[in-house]
């Protein structure tokens, strides 16, 4: 093995280890801070389930496979083990980016509708819907759906059904794509908007002189009001408009790696199978972990843009200490 594969090998390893341990990291914060216990939170958890569980079971696993030059030594039970777990988190992991975007749209665009008791239940529906929909693709397989595993060739990949391939990538990440595509564009919309119609308005109240006496026993107060004018200022940003706009950035970033890190992998998956199309082995492992480490920059990014997490980590260290 030559110097190059090994730095290789430890960079990827280095991040296995730091993709479980910040997304960990993140599920023990909203677990010990009671405030985090409600909507978006929820969504954040699910987001970080999942992306640990690719850390823990799907990576390390992906490592032995490519430290065996992609030939799967470890038996037929433990492939579709692997795979099934590979799929599942993995659609999880981007049905929850999808659900995070929406959440962050409705709450910008409808916060008067978009009330805490409705967001809680809209949200939880969409959990349930992420890992419903994660399992139906992931376990379609071991039923049958084309075959994962070839003891003859020690092959262990996904099933290159082309049925399959077209209802797995299209669930797993094509209609997702199109969703968060969509929402961002309509977050824009509505910013640009908002933009557009700040206006600036003056009252100017008449002159006058108030005079307010006590009781002729007690100590004279007098309150005088002379002419003032106050303006309301709407070309700066009211503190909703700077969450707002924090909110909007967070999600494009977020959309904006998802997209880089999964949509190489998806268009190969696609691909491979419809055009018989022999993609090099390096390539796909770098697509591959390209789209992994989309569950390493996740909660970088979610909690970067918020400051109530980053006082939450300070305040886990600083009670560790």
């Amino acid at each position: 093995m030559s110097v190059f594969s090994v730095l290789i090998l430890t960079l990827l390893a280095m991040l296995v280890i730091a993709t479980f341990l910040w997304n960990v990291l993140v599920l023990v914060t909203i677990l010990r801070v009671r405030t985090f216990h409600r909507v978006p939170h929820n969504l954040v958890a699910s987001m970080a389930i999942s992306d640990v569980m690719v850390a823990a079971l799907v990576m390390p696993l992906s490592l032995v496979h490519e430290l065996n030059n992609r030939h799967w030594r470890l038996g037929r039970v433990l492939c579709h083990i692997w795979i099934s777990f590979d799929v599942l988190c993995c659609t999880a992991s981007i049905w929850n980016v999808t659900a995070i975007a929406l959440d962050r749209y409705w709450s910008i665009t409808r916060h008067l509708e978009y009330t805490l008791k409705t967001r809680k239940r809209i949200s939880n529906f969409m959990i349930l819907l992420t890992w419903l929909l994660s399992a139906v693709i992931s376990l379609s397989p071991l039923f049958g759906w084309g075959e994962t595993y070839s003891e003859i060739t020690e092959k262990c990949q996904v099933s290159q059904e082309p049925s399959y391939t077209i209802f797995s990538t299209f669930g797993a990440f094509y209609l997702p794509l199109c969703v968060v595509l969509f929402v961002y564009w309509k977050i824009y919309k509505a910013a640009k908007f908002r933009i557009g119609s700040k206006k600036t308005n003056t009252i100017t109240p008449m002159p006058e002189v108030i005079e307010v006496k006590e009781a002729s026993h007690q100590p004279q107060m007098v309150f005088t009001v002379r002419h003032a004018t106050v303006t309301f200022q709407t070309d700066g940003d009211t503190w909703r408009e700077q969450k707002e706009k924090r909110a909007a950035l967070m999600v494009g970033i977020l959309i904006g790696v998802f997209v880089l890190c999964w949509i190489p992998f998806f268009i190969t998956e696609l691909i491979n199978p419809l055009c018989s199309c022999d993609i090099p082995p390096i390539w796909k492992s770098i697509f591959l972990w390209l789209g992994y480490s989309n569950s390493f920059f996740n909660p970088l990014i979610y909690t970067a843009f918020n400051k109530n997490y980053n006082n939450a980590f300070r305040n886990l260290f600083s009670r560790q200490r």
